[in-house]
């Protein structure tokens, strides 16, 4: 009788400093899961450094070792997408090369799909210490805004760390688009999942590739992608601005027609101007971002490009 197979996708970008320990922990836990047959797929997302050389080194090593190297840089969500459409698993995960995502919780995860009858064991950081204050602010901030504008369910603290049956990874690569938002994709799918809380764990090396303003837009692209509040938000401001507009314009004519018409202070006019640009602006750019989207989705260019494989690929 075969063993069941376990897939595991690990997106990589520039992790040299990290992949000898991220290797040295797989095989840990691939002999404690001695039942199953465990495979790892690291995805190069167009990498600087040695992480290919380092992946490289592992699949001559050891033929449980999978990869992919991308022709440039494409974003963790293609390297993500990549790793889904390769893995064959009856069971498949997604956890990140720095170790925050320990290894060592997959048999529990494991057990939560096998025994207790769950479509996926998802990961969620109970506690942010080590992380920038500024940064953890925004991001409970980001999960309290996307949970009432959006109809799926993101859970606060969520990881991209999930182990999931093929039923589940399936129905994930039914959704193609070309902009993607792994974390309000995987709620949008539905089925059964179980949360697993963990304390936040360090990076055990390297820097994270995350800056504010990486995350500010991914933020951004989870909103645009899962809910059309800010056209309806658009909408309701141009609304209340012309209702604004009339009230002011019967004041002026009552006052006008009570009291004589003396000359208003500029500034107050330079201020109101500015304030009817803004929004103007702020809805045009609304607008402009949903049609943005739109325009790459039309385009239909691939996820991503394939450079260098030792398995079997094709260009999507």
């Amino acid at each position: 009788m075969s063993k069941e197979k376990i897939s595991l996708v690990v997106p990589c970008y520039n992790e040299e400093e990290v992949l000898p320990y991220f290797y040295e922990e797989f095989q840990r836990v691939a002999e404690e899961l001695e039942d199953y047959s465990v495979e790892v797929i690291f995805v190069d997302d167009g990498s600087k450094d040695k992480t290919l050389e380092l992946v490289r080194g592992f699949a001559k090593e050891d033929e449980r070792v999978k990869y992919l190297s991308f022709s440039r840089n494409f974003g963790k969500e293609a390297a993500i997408y990549a790793g889904f459409e390769h893995a064959d698993g009856d069971y498949v995960a997604m956890l990140d090369a720095d170790l925050q995502d320990p290894p060592s919780l997959l048999p529990e995860m494991l057990y939560a799909i096998k025994e207790e009858g769950y479509d996926s064991a998802a990961t969620r950081r109970v506690t942010r210490k080590g992380e920038p204050p500024l940064r953890s602010f925004f991001a409970r901030r980001f999960y309290k805004l996307m949970n009432k504008i959006s109809s799926t369910e993101i859970m606060d603290g969520a990881r991209d760390y999930r182990l999931m049956t093929r039923q589940f990874k399936n129905a994930i690569m039914q959704m193609s688009e070309y902009n993607r938002f792994s974390k309000g994709i995987f709620g949008w799918v539905g089925f059964k999942t179980k949360w697993i809380e963990y304390e936040n764990v360090e990076r055990k090396a390297g820097e994270t590739k995350w800056s504010f303003w990486k995350l500010l837009l991914y933020s951004l692209e989870g909103i645009i992608g899962f809910s059309t509040a800010p056209l309806a938000i658009a909408s309701v401001l141009g609304l209340i601005v012309c209702l604004a507009a009339f009230i002011f314009l019967i004041v002026i004519l009552v006052k006008t027609l009570c009291f004589g018409d003396p000359v208003a202070g500029w500034p107050s006019m330079t201020c109101i101007i500015l304030l009817l640009g803004g929004i103007q602006l702020l809805c045009v750019g609304i607008l402009g971002m949903y049609l943005s989207k739109i325009y790459l989705e039309t385009k239909n260019r691939p996820i991503y490009i394939c450079g260098e494989t030792n398995m079997e690929t094709e260009e999507k």
